[in-house]
């Protein structure tokens, strides 16, 4: 299972909210790049970047920061937040992102993002699921769609979408354990999906117990942020699996 540490921006900083609250906003460095290097330095490979600003304006804001962090780490970047056409698209891949996430635009404008699979392929997009109440949630988990996830994500599935970022918003930036039922449910439900866990990841049983049920990653915050999972014992992790 893939480790993939989690850098959400707003003004420029690395921040984390609960339940995606901009109003519960914590800022935990200055620089998301060092931060990036830090999960380098740790053995980190990959790395899920959020433009929360993005997100909530409706269009990529801080390009920038994701040309800095691709082009000064090796780290694999996973870049969301703002992404709503064609041309968003490309500016995220020029700068150098290695897959990028479709949240909103799955349930505002499907087209594009069917264009987007057609033309980059689907190793290098990935469906955002952000889940309320067993519901999608948009534009910035600022609005509830009327879609239940698990008939979203195998509506995509079947036009040959293979990644899924699945955030239960109840458990995101609160630290209370993740949300294995729901992930459960998920791969039994949806043959092949390639389903990365997000929200609510606590300490390394919830690491492991994700692994075991099939996740092909795990996305972790706050959890790194406070100290819950120091970066050595993940480090150790993906030495040893």
């Amino acid at each position: 299972m893939r480790i993939i540490p989690a850098i959400d921006i707003i003004d420029g900083k690395c921040v984390r909210l609960s339940k995606g609250d901009f109003q519960t906003k914590k800022i935990y460095s200055e620089s998301p790049l060092e931060m990036a290097k830090t999960f380098e330095d740790h053995g980190m490979k990959h790395l899920h970047l959020v433009d929360l600003d993005g997100a909530r304006k409706g269009e990529v804001v801080h390009y920038k920061i994701l040309e800095q962090v691709a082009s000064k780490t090796n780290l694999n970047v996973d870049f969301g937040g703002g992404l709503k056409t064609t041309e968003s698209a490309k500016i995220a891949f020029e700068s150098g992102a290695t897959q990028i996430t479709g949240g909103s635009i799955a349930i505002k404008n499907p087209r594009v993002l069917l264009d987007w699979l057609a033309q980059y392929g689907s190793e290098r997009i990935i469906l955002g699921a952000d889940v309320a109440y067993n519901r999608i949630a948009i534009s910035g988990w600022q609005d509830t769609s009327s879609k239940e996830v698990i008939p979203f994500i195998l509506d995509y599935r079947k036009e040959g979408f293979e990644y899924v970022v699945c955030t239960d918003i109840s458990k995101d930036g609160m630290l209370l354990g993740p949300s294995m039922n729901l992930y459960e449910r998920i791969l039994t439900a949806i043959d092949g999906v390639q389903l990365i866990a997000s929200g609510g990841v606590t300490d390394m049983e919830d690491i492991h117990g994700l692994a075991q049920l099939g996740c092909e990653g795990v996305i972790i915050g706050k959890a790194i942020y406070e100290g819950n999972i120091p970066l050595m014992d993940l480090a150790n992790y993906i030495r040893n699996n």
